[in-house]
């Protein structure tokens, strides 16, 4: 596993800090309009946190980057596909620096011990985590089928979810496009940042139920989802143990 502790070192993240704020968010800024809401919701929370959102755009992580407070942008790091961003040095090196990414294998989940425990590291140093729980961009701008890991991660390491729903950024630089145009001269694509309120994750709750909870933010907002047809399974089987527990019982009386 491609080590990227050196990114959280102090030079390293004055320069993500520029790298963020002095390049990405001009850029960014003269394509598009940001709207950021929410953020009263980090209030009183103390690091780390997870933040999941949706993912519809490579745009997505400099935008939520620069969404966030200053003091949890600099203690932020990024989960970012190891089969794709660390499968060769010199972009390994290139995300981990812009963006503060860490490595997390998908196949699997990657939440086997010997894949997460950069993340345990990570999390020990309380920095905070973005995860993107489709584990992949989305192709039309709809959110997928959420990945139940980032319910897992929280419920193992104690950490409140944030969610995150970000808007307009597959318009603006849709997959396969390499940077953003605007849809006029004189115009801008309009993008959104929303941050909800915490969601709490333990061992007990069902890791499908929590990601639920996540889902129906993100519709909330007005994305397009997916709901897992595996917690209508899982909910009707409960709903049939719980009756016969019931049916059981009343013969007993």
């Amino acid at each position: 596993m491609y080590d990227t502790s050196w990114a959280r070192t102090p030079p390293a993240r004055l320069a993500r800090e520029g790298i963020v704020c002095g390049v990405f968010d001009p850029l960014i800024s003269f394509y598009c309009h940001r709207t950021v809401r929410g953020q009263e919701h980090l209030d009183g929370l103390d690091a780390p946190v997870l933040f999941v959102a949706n993912h519809a755009s490579h745009a997505d992580t400099p935008v939520l980057l620069r969404s966030l407070p200053p003091r949890w942008r600099r203690r932020t790091a990024v989960a970012a596909a190891a089969d794709y961003f660390y499968s060769k040095q010199h972009l390994a090196v290139s995300v981990s620096l812009a963006f503060g990414t860490i490595p997390l294998e998908r196949r699997g989940g990657g939440l086997d011990e010997d894949a997460t425990a950069h993340l345990r590291r990570l999390l020990d140093d309380r920095w905070s985590l973005v995860v993107y729980a489709e584990g992949t961009r989305s192709r039309d701008g709809s959110v997928g089928k959420l990945r139940t890991g980032a319910a897992v991660l929280a419920a193992t390491y104690g950490l409140p979810i944030v969610p995150v729903h970000t808007a307009g950024t597959h318009v603006a630089m849709p997959t396969g496009r390499r940077w953003m145009e605007r849809p006029s001269r004189l115009s801008r694509h309009p993008i959104s940042v929303t941050f909800g309120a915490p969601i709490r994750a333990t061992p007990q709750d069902d890791r499908f139920e929590v990601m639920e909870q996540v889902r129906v933010f993100l519709e909330q907002q007005g994305a397009r989802t997916t709901p897992d047809p595996k917690l209508a399974r899982r909910r009707a089987a409960r709903a049939g143990a719980d009756a016969s527990e019931g049916a059981g019982g009343g013969e007993a009386a």
